[in-house]
């Protein structure tokens, strides 16, 4: 799909959850709303500018009937999606300028302002249902947890905090230590059971519910700038479980393995803009992913053709299956520059070195390497998933 002209820097983006429909917030306070198929061609349906200050979140409801935004105005905006229209202003919701809005339950939704206010809101009702102030800078993420009805937000204060909705105490659940690094985005692997938070100095921490949130469990650094955007990968991919994608500063969306780490490819290249947010359509199970930076323009990018396997026809040796293992398909690797990764895949044995021992999954049986050489070093044969580059990518900073 080509990239689409929206006129203004793009804040927040997010995708009607189960039309073929995405949603900008601009700079310049407009809200524009795209409609796309399956060939890549795409209409504008609505253009509104509910303030000149600019909108910085949106979020829309389960059905996608309703879409809520708020920004620099301290004000929150409902629109009927179907129509553009503006049907509810709430006035000066926050002291401070609004940064992140999510939709939680049917008749709940949050939002996290610049000073680390966080608040509830029903929409049937004018005032905030609760405030949180246990975070002191900008709320930069938040991530919904289904199953236990628990918001996690991430702060730039550099600490992580998780909140129960269904009780009535304005403390949050539990609150991680000081991680001494923003964190910027968060996103869950492992079907829930852990935690990935994208940080400024481009690493990625990973919290493990089961042992509490006080610190974070692994660190995985290898980011030459800040992961400001995280993303799951559509549970249609094999290793959806464990795979993610990030945006970074250096202007790169990566595909990222955990538990071995390794880098599997480049998905978009924004050139020196930074990615600032990352989503995939259909509530994230569709085909299409949007990204944005600092251009005026949303990149549409089309995960068939990313994660196309060409040779998913022929039969597959042991060994090159095994070199394959937990792997989401194969990367198409013909439009990726050869300055676009700062390093490549870490081997194995480094990649094991980072999986924490609290793993819930059984562990599969690895293949023993003869001699102690140097697995970063030492020459081996390519795996059909894996791209040149140096080996650097991962290495500490």
């Amino acid at each position: 799909m080509p990239d689409i002209p929206v006129g203004s820097q793009i804040f927040d983006l997010v995708f009607h959850p189960t039309d073929t429909t995405v949603y900008t917030s601009l700079l310049d306070g407009h809200i524009k709303a795209f409609r796309y198929d399956e060939q890549g061609q795409y209409q504008q349906t609505f253009s509104i500018r509910p303030s000149k200050r600019s909108c910085r979140s949106l979020a829309t409801n389960q059905d996608g009937s309703r879409l809520h935004g708020a920004g620099k105005a301290k004000s929150i905006f409902a629109i009927d999606t179907s129509t553009g229209d503006v049907f509810d202003t709430r006035k000066d919701a926050h002291d401070s300028p609004i940064n992140r809005t999510k939709h939680l339950l049917p008749n709940m939704f949050c939002t996290g302002d610049d000073d680390g206010v966080i608040k509830l809101w029903d929409p049937r009702q004018l005032q905030e249902i609760r405030q949180y102030v246990h975070h002191f800078d900008f709320i930069s993420d938040f991530l919904w947890l289904e199953n236990k009805r628990q918001l996690i937000s991430t702060s730039g204060d550099g600490t992580l905090s998780v909140i129960d909705v269904r009780g009535r105490k304005t403390e949050p659940l539990a609150q991680s230590e000081d991680q001494e690094d923003e964190l910027l985005s968060v996103v869950t692997i492992r079907n829930g059971s852990k935690v990935v938070v994208g940080t400024q100095l481009g690493i990625l921490s990973i919290f493990n519910a089961t042992h509490g949130w006080g610190d974070c469990v692994d660190r995985v650094p290898g980011h030459p700038q800040s992961i400001d955007a995280l993303c799951r990968l559509p549970s249609s991919y094999p290793s959806s479980h464990s795979t993610i994608l990030t945006g970074s500063s250096d202007g790169l969306m990566r595909v990222v393995q955990l538990f071995p780490t390794k880098l599997l490819g480049v998905v978009a290249d924004h050139g020196s803009f930074p990615i600032e947010r990352i989503a995939i359509d259909q509530n994230g199970e569709g085909r299409w992913i949007g990204s944005a930076g600092h251009e005026d323009v949303l990149k549409m990018t089309d995960l068939r053709e990313v994660f196309e396997d060409e040779d998913s026809d022929r039969d597959v040796s042991p060994e090159e299956h095994e070199s394959d293992e937990g792997e989401s398909g194969s990367i198409d690797r013909s439009n990726v520059p050869a300055d676009a990764v700062e390093g490549g895949a870490l081997s194995d044995a480094e990649g094991r070195g980072n999986e924490s021992s609290e793993s819930e999954e059984p562990k599969e049986k690895k293949r023993k390497r003869k001699g102690q050489k140097d697995t970063l070093a030492a020459k081996k044969k390519k795996g059909r998933n894996e791209i040149d580059a140096d080996p650097s990518f991962f290495a500490g900073l």
